[in-house]
């Protein structure tokens, strides 16, 4: 299964980094993409690099998801303080890997999601370029995302 590599630098603008996740997991979940479509956030400049993956949520009911149930604030104060209209406060830079996966017979699907990136609104001011395999610069993605899990 071939793969192509997206990546768009969002630089000190979270804001619409989490307006692309938003609508990359409202894409999935429409067009059932669950394996197709990965991404992967790179955080950087502001601290540690931080790895935000698609699927690394865990389980309800697992042992992770309870430890992390644990460590997070009351929904009370989480609310509160996303109620303040406060900016979440980044001094980095902002990176997102996309990589879809596609089969030979969903070519369509393929072409039709390559042609929507450019047209909605978060990804249209970055204007994006597909690397495909055998491109200039594919391995160097691809290397990157498998590093970033």
């Amino acid at each position: 299964m071939a793969h192509i590599y997206m990546s768009f630098d969002f630089g000190t603008d979270e804001e619409k980094a989490q307006q692309a996740r938003h609508k990359l997991e409202m894409w999935k979940q429409a067009f059932r993409l669950d394996k197709k479509l990965l991404y992967k956030f790179e955080r950087s400049g502001g601290g540690s690099e931080v790895a935000e993956d698609a699927g690394a949520a865990p389980k309800p009911g697992s042992a992770s998801a309870k430890k992390e149930a644990a460590k997070s604030p009351k929904p009370g104060k989480a609310k509160a303080k996303a109620e303040s209209g406060q900016p979440a406060a980044s001094n980095g830079t902002v990176k997102l890997y996309l990589r879809l996966a596609f089969s030979g017979h969903e070519r369509m699907t393929e072409e039709r999601l390559l042609k929507k990136f450019p047209s909605e609104q978060p990804f249209s001011e970055l204007s994006p370029k597909a690397v495909k395999h055998g491109d200039s610069g594919f391995g160097e993605l691809e290397e990157k995302f498998d590093s970033l899990e």
